[in-house]
């Protein structure tokens, strides 16, 4: 009788945390695909959904907001998904929000994600439609990826074909690189012009102190210190210039602000003389 009763109530404890987790579970996924509390419904049109599916996740600034509730066809390049969301987030989303599809990580499931309008204040309402952005297709991505691989082969091409040039052709350039004398008598050249204009500039410095060339090279420094003198003096005139038309016109504003108000005195006289002389004619 005993072990009977042991195992009743090892049955009854096991049936109990069944029932437990069942409830738990049903909790849980019902939460997760907004089957308890408050929801409304929005769609977007799409021209391909690439792969998403009913049940995938809705996002909004990354966080889930809801899920798809149905994918429809209407014809041959327009497919309608419908969207179930939290209540507590419409305020949120507005009539010019956009919704694009992506994934969750680099191989995950799919994901739409809608994002937030930048003009409206109109809130979507329940049953409304938002556009759509069209996202990157793996097809746009490998073609792309296979263009660069293509570029990257030729360029690879053409550096060993130059290589090979330079290693056994016989152009100037390959010549420089190959034959150390050439090298060599191309840095004497550059070495002798370095002497060459080190001493042109000695010889300069040392004509600019001779007594016959002294007045030529002071006249040429006089003639240097007039020109900057006259360009000085020029951008002082135009500077005043500008001062003075913006003195002028600041007169002109000022005149026509005292013209503006003397006329408004006068037609408030004349207004109020009107005034009096129709109350005048009103007594008689």
């Amino acid at each position: 009788m005993d072990k009977q009763s042991g195992y009743t109530w090892k049955l009854g404890m096991f049936v109990t945390i069944g029932l437990l987790l069942f409830i738990i579970a049903i909790y849980f996924i019902g939460k997760q695909k907004n089957l308890f509390g408050s929801t409304f419904n929005i769609t977007s049109q799409f021209k391909t959904v690439s792969g998403l599916e009913v049940g995938n996740n809705v996002r909004f600034s990354g966080i889930n907001i809801g899920t798809v509730e149905e994918i429809r066809l209407i014809n041959d390049s327009s497919v309608v998904v419908s969207m179930v969301i939290k209540d507590e987030v419409r305020e949120f989303i507005k009539t010019d929000a956009r919704a694009s599809i992506g994934s969750d990580g680099l191989m995950g499931d799919k994901v739409l994600t809608i994002s937030p309008g930048v003009k409206s204040t109109k809130v979507i309402e329940n049953g409304g439609a938002i556009a759509s952005v069209n996202g990157i297709e793996m097809n746009d991505i490998m073609k792309s990826v296979k263009k660069s691989v293509d570029n990257a082969g030729i360029i690879t091409e053409e550096l060993a074909i130059f290589s090979h040039s330079m290693n056994n052709g016989n152009g100037a350039l390959a010549r420089l690189v190959r034959d150390d004398k050439m090298a060599n008598s191309v840095s004497n050249t550059l070495s002798n012009l370095e002497s060459g204009t080190k001493g042109f500039s000695e010889n300069m410095e040392a004509a600019k102190s001779n007594f016959l060339l002294k007045g030529y090279f002071k006249k040429k420094e006089k003639e240097k210190e007039k020109k900057q003198e006259e360009l000085k003096e020029k951008k002082e005139e135009q500077k005043e210039k500008a001062e003075k038309a913006q003195k002028e016109k600041e007169e002109k504003a000022k005149e026509q602000k005292e013209k503006e108000e003397k006329q408004k005195e006068e037609d408030a006289k004349k207004a109020e003389a009107e005034k009096k002389e129709a109350a005048d004619k009103a007594k008689k």
